[in-house]
Order: C-alpha cells, then structure tokens, then sequence
C-alpha cells in the first residue's frame, strides 16, 4: 500500500493519498489548496488516480476537488456508512461519523483510520453556531464509536493541530482530554470552557 500524509494549506489543513501498491489505483481523500503537491507526488509515483473523496463538506477539504477533477480523470464518490472503495486488493471502509458536520466520515484502511475534522492529536472537532449542522452530542457519539477500534489503530487527522502529525487510538484515550470524559455532560463542559482548559494547561 502506497499512503501518504500531505500538507496542502488553507488552515494547517491534511490531504491524503492512498494507493494499491501494485496496481497503483488510488484515492485522494480531502484535497486543500495547495493541489501542486498532490499532484507531483501523483506524477513520481505514477499513479493512477480514480476517485477523490471528502470526508466532509467544509471548503476546506473540497477546495482543490476540481483541480485534481480537471488534471486526472478522478471522479467524486461520496460513500455512506459502511461502504468500501476497492483500489486493486485494497479496500477502505468508509465510517459514517456525524457531529462536526452532518455528512462526516472517517476512512479505515488496514490499521490507518483518517479521522478528518472529527478527532485530532490531542484535541477534537469543533461543533456550535460557527459549524451550521454541528450536534455535539452526535460528536461524542460518534468519538466513542471510533474508540472501539484497536488501540494500535493509527490516528490520520484533518489539520495539523497537535504537537504530533499523527496518532493512536490507544494514545488519544490515555491523553486527549476530550476522551477522557465518561460522560457528555463532562465532554459538553469542557468544550465549553475550552479557552481556559487551554490556557491552564498550556495548550496552543
């Protein structure tokens, strides 16, 4: 399997590509801005792209859809709960994970979950007035679901917000405070008193 972690802009944002080691097919999950480095990266590698997919809406994640669109023959597939994309042998499961936004998915591939804007290195996506369609109780839900993984399942989030570029399953349950909370009535109060917790623990 041919993964790669890219940085590609807008707000620390990570674009993904994932590719069958021997046939080459491969997905671009969530490409930002910055679509030059998908693209070269595409071009050394020879691969052959034949989807893009997001793991939510936000601009952010879609904004260089129609470049990599325009620039290889990749199509959009939005898959569902469950659904897989098939790439050669590869095959990448699609979660359905609601809360940041209504239509979020993270993406399982072999032990790699891309967890998009729902959990990052340390910290959590954000939901309330500035993300129309956020419910943070679907967020603890579905925060809780990905928890029942493996604890080696490897952590691939959406924006380089953490002290580490990646993470563990088992890593986040011992350390990112979010998860730490048994209940939502615990995990809604942090969130609402983020700002402080942050500063008292001298989080950036």
């Amino acid at each position: 399997m041919f993964f790669k972690q890219i940085e590609t802009g807008f707000d620390r944002n990570f674009s993904y590509i994932i590719a069958d080691g021997k046939t080459k097919e491969a997905v671009i999950i969530d490409p930002s801005r910055d679509t030059n480095k998908i693209l070269k990266i595409i071009e050394e590698e020879n691969l052959n792209v034949l989807f893009i997919s997001n793991t939510h809406d936000h601009i952010d994640h879609t904004i260089g859809n129609k470049d990599i669109i325009e620039k290889t023959e990749a199509k959009i597939i939005q898959l569902k709960d469950n659904e897989i994309i098939k790439l050669g042998k590869l095959k990448i499961k699609a979660i359905y994970t609601p809360g940041h936004s209504k239509d979020h998915l993270c993406f399982l591939v072999k032990d790699k979950l891309l967890t998009g804007d729902l959990l990052f290195v340390g910290k959590i996506g954000g939901t309330g007035s500035d993300f129309p369609g956020s419910d943070s109780m679907e967020e603890f839900e579905s925060l809780h679901k990905i928890l029942k993984l493996p604890d080696d399942t490897e952590v691939w989030p959406g924006h380089d917000y953490g002290v580490k570029k990646s993470s563990t399953i088992g890593h986040e349950k011992k350390t990112n405070p979010f998860l730490l909370r048994k209940n939502f009535e615990d995990f809604q109060n942090l969130k609402d008193n983020w700002a402080e917790y942050k500063k008292e623990h001298n989080i950036q």
